[in-house]
């Protein structure tokens, strides 16, 4: 029999991994500033729950869409893609990236099915460039957080990054370079993600079927919980930013005129990586301290690409050299949309 009477101590790695919860920051956060500046507390509370309600209609419609696409099966689309000439698959790959309602393990499978396949690697590389950047909830809280023209404008720069990655490799493998280039992969998944969507079909009218009205369900708690945390911490955080960061050490680390800032940001973004729910609100933030737009572009497509679902799932499948090109692509590519939405806006 367990003795109860000593109590349950539980060890200090779960005690720091709970400690390391969003919701621990969201409320230590006004809990710090009451004690070190009480002033500031209204000004930092009020800020973060307007930001939070200002976005709340995109959070609920990004909700819905993303369980109403897990719950019809929308992945099985994405498949078509990768069918056909090259050039075609290249364009559709880049285009479509941005619509898979993927979680993170669920990309392996997906791309090992279409290599096994024989799925050519350009395909597949503006895929994984384009896929990371943007999807429908992404899209929506970057428009509630930084607004249509950004939003729409860092959509672009995903299907552009994934035609610029796709006809690199193909015709770096035309010139003989990057060959052989696929490690040994298996056929299964095996990550608890369930089967590879690669072989089915979306079945748009699901009511009916209650195994997909469950799917609708759990997902729509489960991104609701999460796109709630996430969010909140990150309007806290911009709170925080906005009042206690000076705004010309921002001007002159990433604004002014110019190239610099864009770089600077881009490799900036890749260790720094922040997921795509987080980082507009903080972009937002830093924009009204003095970030410029093409630098703010540049820091969230290079954090993106620089994800760790992103580049385990290039990294589990292909040799080092791809692995290397996937990276200066994405960076590069950062860069270049960073420029190109500087001088478009």
């Amino acid at each position: 029999m367990v003795n109860i009477s000593q109590g349950y101590k539980p060890s200090i790695g779960a005690v720091l991994t709970r400690l390391k919860s969003p919701w621990t920051i969201i409320a230590f956060v006004p809990f710090l500033v009451a004690i070190l500046d009480p002033t500031n507390l209204g000004a930092v509370v009020i800020f973060a729950v307007k930001a939070f309600i200002g976005t709340l209609p995109f959070i609920v419609f990004a909700v819905f869409l993303i369980a109403y696409l897990k719950a019809a099966g929308a992945e099985a689309m994405i498949a078509e893609a990768f069918k056909g000439r090259e050039t075609r698959m290249i364009f559709l790959a880049a285009l479509f990236g941005g619509l898979a309602p993927f979680c993170s393990c669920e990309v392996i499978p997906f791309i090992a099915g279409l290599l096994a396949l024989g799925a050519p690697l350009s395909a597949v590389m503006a895929f994984w460039l384009s896929s990371p950047l943007i999807d429908p909830p992404t899209l929506l809280i970057t428009a509630g957080a930084l607004g249509w023209p950004f939003a729409i404008g860092k959509a672009m720069s995903a299907v552009a990054l994934g035609l610029f990655g796709g006809f690199a490799i193909k015709l770096a493998m035309k010139r003989g370079f990057l060959t052989n280039p696929l490690r040994e992969i298996s056929g299964g998944g095996g990550c608890g993600c369930g089967p590879s969507p690669f072989n089915q079909k979306p079945v748009w009218q699901f009511l009916s079927e209650e195994p997909r009205r469950k799917v609708f369900r759990k997902e729509f708690l489960q991104n609701a919980f999460f796109l709630i945390k996430w969010l909140m911490l990150a309007y806290t955080l911009e709170a925080l930013l906005v009042t206690y960061v000076p705004a010309d050490l921002i001007a002159k680390v990433v604004g002014g005129d110019g190239v610099a800032p864009i770089v600077i940001a881009a490799f900036v973004g890749m260790p720094a990586y922040l997921n795509g729910y987080v980082a507009p609100p903080l972009l937002a933030g830093l924009m009204e301290q003095g970030m410029t737009a093409g630098a703010a572009m540049s820091f969230m497509i290079a954090g993106s690409v620089s994800s760790i679902p992103a580049m385990a799932a290039v990294w589990s499948l292909v040799k080092r050299p791809v692995f290397a090109s996937y990276l200066i692509l994405g960076v590069s590519g950062a860069i270049l949309s960073g420029i190109l939405f500087q001088i478009a806006v």
